[in-house]
């Protein structure tokens, strides 16, 4: 079977700095941080204070009472950056075969704060179950895919992935198969989160993987620094809207780049530390540049997972040296997550579209709040650290590393 090209012809989102892709690129250009105090609820008690939330967001503005009384915030989050992207893709829906057009969606975590409505209602009366006839498709994790087909009429294949930081990542490779297979023309393809809540960060506190830097919150997300103390959560989401090449271009589509190939591996090795010597992270790109069909020297910018936990960066960055050798100290590399936090099961969403921001403006987005070097991380590669810069960018890989072991990569290419 011949398999046919998959490229990018719709953007959406909405995150920590930016409302819309247009935002969202000219802050990461500029090095936005989005971490601030939390508002969402009160947070004094809690060892971290402060998050990577969405601003100036009005749910109001985009859905009316009753629709909200059945909607969790991460399917808000959803239906909002695909809005974006469908109008951006100029896809009209009366003019293209439905029962050949997909979503596959992506959340690490799903209804979180419905979960945390619900037990909390439930655990302050009586024991009397008083549940909402709304809290399990507002809670589960597959119900923004469903929301998304029935809004577009969408009647391919319709799923979503789950593999906690990587899932995101995992449903743009599934999207980009199920395309090149023949079996769609068209899938939406993204993930979103939200997660800060009191479940959500006191959960991540208490597992020490988060931040606790109060005193220093809006640079508390520094990758790669030596005082980095874990990473920053963040909420929102990103929707690409991926198509088969001949079909883009059959209805004159505007294009922003290709979707090479992607990547997938375990590291089989922890619940939630990765493994020391990036095994798995290493494993994962070598099969995204096979799947890719592309060398070493065709990359010229990793968006890495860097998360700013003391153990992940260095592996990460082990991996990345063991993978691309001198040549890894030729590319540049960033975290975006030094801006936008860390979004969990909608980071790879949100960092695929900054990988086609390189792409499509030969822009490296920076790694803000770098200040310490960490002697264990090699020196020569660079980090892009603080301020963006320009390089030609023909190839950009991105990755995403879970809990559980779960990594997974994706390339785009110019086209």
């Amino acid at each position: 079977m011949e398999m046919k090209r998959v490229v990018v012809t719709g953007l959406g989102t909405i995150n920590p700095i930016g409302n819309s892709v247009p935002e969202y690129w000219a802050n990461l250009e500029k090095g936005v941080s989005g971490s601030e105090m939390i508002t969402s609820f009160d947070a004094s008690k809690f060892k971290t204070k402060f998050a990577c939330q969405v601003k100036n967001f009005d749910p109001n503005a985009y859905f009316d009472r009753k629709e909200l009384k059945k909607i969790d915030p991460y399917t808000q989050f959803a239906l909002v950056a695909v809005e974006e992207a469908m109008k951006d893709s100029g896809l009209n829906t009366e003019a293209i075969d439905l029962d050949m057009a997909g979503v596959v969606w992506a959340s690490g975590i799903g209804g979180m704060q419905t979960f945390t409505e619900e037990l909390r209602g439930y655990f302050a009366g009586d024991g009397t179950p008083r549940f909402s006839p709304y809290f399990i498709p507002r809670m589960i994790s597959d119900i923004a895919a469903g929301y998304i087909s029935i809004k577009y009429g969408f009647r391919g294949p319709n799923f979503s992935t789950v593999s906690a930081c990587a899932s995101s990542t995992n449903g743009i490779i599934s999207a980009l198969d199920i395309i090149r297979t023949g079996k769609a023309n068209v899938i939406i393809a993204g993930g979103s989160e939200a997660s800060v809540n009191e479940v959500g960060v006191g959960g991540f506190n208490s597992m020490q993987a988060m931040s606790t830097n109060n005193d220093e919150y809006k640079t508390a997300s520094r990758p790669f620094d030596v005082t980095r103390d874990g990473f920053v959560i963040g909420e929102g989401g990103g929707c690409i809207i991926l198509e088969e090449y001949e079909h883009a271009k059959a209805r004159g589509a505007k294009i922003y780049c290709e979707l090479k190939g992607g990547g997938m591996s375990a590291d089989a090795y922890h619940l939630t530390a990765p493994h020391p010597e990036g095994l798995g992270a290493r494993k994962v790109m070598e099969n995204a540049l096979k799947d890719a069909d592309l060398t070493i020297q065709d990359i010229d910018y990793i968006n890495v997972h860097g998360t700013a936990t003391p153990l992940g960066d260095i592996a990460e960055a082990k991996a990345i040296i063991s993978v691309f050798g001198d040549y890894a100290f030729k590319l540049n590399i960033s975290s975006t997550k030094s801006m936008t936090g860390h979004l969990l099961g909608a980071a790879g969403a949100i960092e695929a579209i900054a990988a086609i921001f390189a792409i499509c403006t030969d822009t490296i987005p920076p790694t803000i709040n770098f200040k310490s070097p960490d002697p264990e991380i090699d020196s020569r590669l660079n980090i892009t650290p603080n301020s963006a810069q320009k390089r030609s960018v023909k190839a950009a890989l991105s990755n995403t590393f879970g809990f559980g072991g779960h990594n997974a990569s994706i390339i785009f290419q110019k086209i």
